[in-house]
């Protein structure tokens, strides 16, 4: 069996396809599945995209996708299946998605992890919002053999254009990557938050919290992100995300922070920053929006925060008593391990091309 993948952005740089499928690559190899694998842009284009203005340049860079997108049409017929993380092209109505589906009759395994049919863009990429087309996501599903979802908000969605909807949940690799626990010391007690700059916002949720909570105590705010977010708070500490020492930065924190608005773009999110936290035995603090209470037991492995008063109770907990700290670290790894790492997942996976 040969299958494609069809993806927007080179490998090993998005973690939308770090974790949805790309730790699972060579699982397939090892169970005789033959894999080709096509990002829409390349590494030179993926640098230029967040960046404010090049658009003549972004729209050369583009336009180059969608050539090699056309002559990729021509060899399909030695693959089984083809897998579409989000969409194969990231502009215009779905044309390859239709012609692989309808007319070359390959079988598509949809995968998305967000709301991706709600407007929802950067505002470097603003002029391009235009010839997004939303509507995408449905005739994708519709077209679709199956499709993989992130979470049940968003399996909800594709079943109503598509009965072969299967949960697929975000997963992190214990064994090869998140695979050190943190180990908590006596010092400076640190509260995390990691993410994009698409992400940076929800961080003003917390920040009365966070300006409230300095008032009493000495912690550190570390943000860990692309790009730093505008707060004016003593505790703030910036380091810019880096693949190389992305474990090693998120193993500074004590606990980790995930502060939702309860929207609709929200509720499609696959609780990706507290699966991180935990993994690495950080308890998880998250908004009650959409998977996330799913994934944190409240006081056994992380805190569900509902209001400004919970944030900071919760926060001033864990950060007055080690013992409690200690006992809720521990049982963070293992839930991560038993629902929503790549071993627990991976027959689940597989069992998507078959």
């Amino acid at each position: 069996m040969r299958v494609l993948f069809l993806f927007p952005y080179p490998l090993k740089e998005a973690a939308s396809q770090r974790f949805r499928f790309e730790q699972y690559l060579h699982l397939l190899e090892q169970n005789n599945i033959q894999i080709e694998t096509h990002a829409f842009l390349s590494n030179n284009a993926w640098k230029k995209l967040y960046q404010p203005g090049h658009y003549f340049s972004k729209f050369l860079r583009i336009l180059n996708g969608y050539i090699k997108r056309f002559f990729l049409l021509f060899t399909l017929s030695k693959f089984s299946y083809v897998f579409i993380h989000r969409e194969a092209a990231p502009l215009g109505p779905p044309i390859f998605e239709f012609l692989i589906a309808k007319i070359f009759r390959k079988k598509i395994i949809y995968d998305f992890d967000d709301a991706i049919w709600l407007k929802n863009y950067s505002e470097a990429n603003k002029f391009f919002s235009a010839f997004k087309f939303y509507t995408n996501t449905k005739y994708i599903c519709k077209w679709a053999y199956k499709v993989s979802c992130g979470n049940e908000y968003l399996c909800n969605f594709a079943k109503q254009y598509n009965k072969n909807v299967v949960y697929n949940p975000t997963t992190i690799d214990t064994e090869n990557h998140h695979n050190k626990v943190k180990q908590h010391q006596k010092g400076k007690f640190v509260i995390g938050w990691t993410g994009s700059h698409s992400t940076n916002r929800y961080l003003m949720e917390l920040y009365d919290v966070m300006a409230d909570l300095e008032k009493k105590y000495e912690f550190e705010f570390l943000v860990i992100s692309d790009e730093s977010p505008e707060l004016d708070l003593k505790s703030f500490r910036f380091i810019k995300w880096n693949k190389s020492t992305e474990i090693e930065d998120l193993l500074k924190m004590d606990v980790g922070i995930m502060p939702l608005k309860d929207d609709l773009w929200a509720n499609g999110k696959c609780g990706f920053k507290a699966l991180q936290y935990m993994s690495l035995g950080i308890p998880a603090l998250v908004s009650p929006v959409g998977v996330n209470t799913k994934i944190v037991d409240h006081g056994i492995n992380g805190f569900i925060c509902s209001s400004e008063q919970d944030w900071f109770n919760n926060l001033e907990k864990l950060l007055l008593d080690e013992n409690l700290l200690q006992e809720i670290s521990k049982a963070t790894r293992q839930k991560i391990e038993n629902y929503y790492s790549v071993k627990s997942n991976s027959q689940n996976f597989i069992h998507l091309f078959s």
